[in-house]
């Protein structure tokens, strides 16, 4: 009994000292791990940075069951890929546009422009088509695309030097890759849906982690061009050789092509969802009903706006500056303007559930052209970075509602092929803006009026189509999923 009542801590018990660790045992564990203690103790203080930087990317991308269904992993891939694209973006800004006097650049940027641009709108509709046969080999195609960009960023590595005319077919094979990798995420995501995500909350979680790691990484490319022209594309390939990796870490089911089946979206009742009712020969992006034809239209609008206005705008502020700034200054004040309005139109699309995405469409691309009119009338820098900003805003939340429409309108079994279609028609609308702001005369009211007549007639063409939908929807007493 006396035995068991002395204090734990005391001398002579065994149990003490050697089965739980406690006086002189504890003290000589303590005393055999400070042997390198400073040096481990260093090491992590250096590692922090990083380790605690990808843990908490981690922890953000893997979160509400993004981990567990494969999202997670495609949103830092996704993120890879808008770094990547950034760093050719300067590396090629810098040479086409800033390296020669205006008259020359503009001249430089059409010709890149019917070099690279042109070809890409004939390529782009074939490369969702192509991309839709090969539903098995997923992964392997965004590890291509991602391959394709990092030989592509070598060879231009070596162009932007010398000014070979190899820049404009090695510039024209990134875009095709890089609308390859697109259409293929598009098809993807469906796959990735956790239990509680609706496909707009995946698609803006997505297109986020691509915004974010665009910010993080213009920046960095920027620095690397100080060093010299090459580096930004160095990084590029850096970057791509590492979202090729990533893209096999993707689960295998994204490769599994189960349930799906050709788009042929047509709006009459004798075709709607035609594969199902009456088999075509050539199925493609038709309508599937007013809501998604309007939609798609209106969308059109605001990504030619905005193809309209970064090549107006590029060379407007490069011969006439904002005040006290420089040209590329000035760039960077629209840039993330333009930025900051697109990722916050993409966080707002997201907790939009209750809204009709056909009045959410209406009622931004409207807001868009009162912003072109206004700042066409009241010409001046603060307002042009205000443009930027609600044409950023307006062009994510009109395309999250877009997304939505063909998630509620388009069968599942169908679905992922309407949205590479639908992909397809934007860019080559955002070419068609673009082309349009090289040809103005840098006259800044005149060129932004021309931007609001763009604008104003996508709305005035599906405004009643859109609302009239709207109204039906409401009727009929669908569940929205905006």
């Amino acid at each position: 009994m006396a035995t068991a009542r002395t204090p734990q801590g005391a001398t002579g018990t065994g149990e003490a000292d050697g089965v739980k660790g406690k006086g002189p045992q504890k003290g000589r564990r303590v005393g055999t791990g400070r042997t390198g203690g400073p040096l481990r103790a260093l090491g992590r203080v250096l590692r922090l940075p990083v380790t605690g930087t990808a843990r908490g990317i981690r922890r953000a991308t893997h979160a509400h069951g993004a981990g567990e269904s494969g999202l997670g992993k495609l949103i830092e891939l996704h993120g890879v890929n808008g770094a990547g694209d950034v760093m050719i973006t300067v590396a090629l800004a810098s040479t086409v546009f800033f390296s020669v006097p205006t008259d020359e650049a503009r001249g430089r940027v059409a010709l890149y422009l019917a070099i690279t641009m042109a070809p890409f709108t004939l390529l782009a509709p074939v490369v969702g088509p192509l991309l839709d046969r090969l539903p098995h080999g997923r992964r392997a195609a965004m590890a291509g695309a991602m391959l394709a960009r990092a030989i592509l960023a070598l060879v231009l590595s070596g162009a932007v030097v010398t000014g070979d005319l190899q820049l404009y077919p090695a510039a024209l094979g990134v875009l095709v890759s890089s609308k390859a990798y697109g259409v293929v995420r598009s098809a993807v995501v469906p796959r990735l849906l956790p239990p509680a995500f609706s496909l707009v909350k995946a698609n803006s979680r997505v297109t986020l982690g691509g915004l974010l790691a665009t910010g993080i990484a213009a920046p960095i490319g920027a620095g690397l061009h100080q060093i010299g022209p090459r580096w930004p594309l160095y990084g590029a390939f850096v970057l791509f050789v590492a979202g090729a990796v990533l893209a096999f870490t993707l689960p295998s089911k994204v490769d599994s092509a189960k349930g799906e089946d050709t788009a042929l979206l047509a709006a009459d009742e004798e075709h709607l969802h035609g594969p199902h009712l009456k088999p075509v020969k050539r199925p493609g992006l038709r309508t599937v009903g007013p809501a998604v034809t309007h939609a798609l239209a209106a969308n059109a609008s605001i990504r030619c706006l905005t193809g309209f206005l970064i090549f107006f705008l590029a060379f407007l502020l490069r011969e006439h500056p904002m005040s006290g700034q420089s040209a590329a200054v000035s760039l960077a004040v629209v840039g993330v303007a333009a930025g900051t309005g697109n990722a916050l139109g993409t966080a707002v699309g997201a907790s939009l559930r209750s809204r009709a995405p056909e009045i959410i469409i209406v009622t931004v691309v409207a807001c868009v052209a009162a912003a072109a009119i206004t700042a066409a009338a009241l010409f001046s820098a603060v307002v042009i970075a205000c443009l930027a900003g609600i044409a950023g805003f307006a062009q994510a939340l009109a395309k999250l509602s877009l997304d939505a429409l063909i998630q509620r309108d388009v069968p599942e079994l169908v679905r992922t092929s309407a949205f590479a279609r639908s992909e397809t028609l934007l860019q080559m609308s955002w070419v068609l803006g673009g082309a349009i702001g090289i040809v103005m005369p840098l006259v800044g009211p005149l060129g932004l009026a021309v931007g609001a007549a763009i604008v104003a007639t996508g709305w005035l063409a599906t405004v009643r189509g859109l609302i009239g939908s709207a109204r039906h929807d409401t009727d009929s007493g669908r569940t929205r999923v905006a």
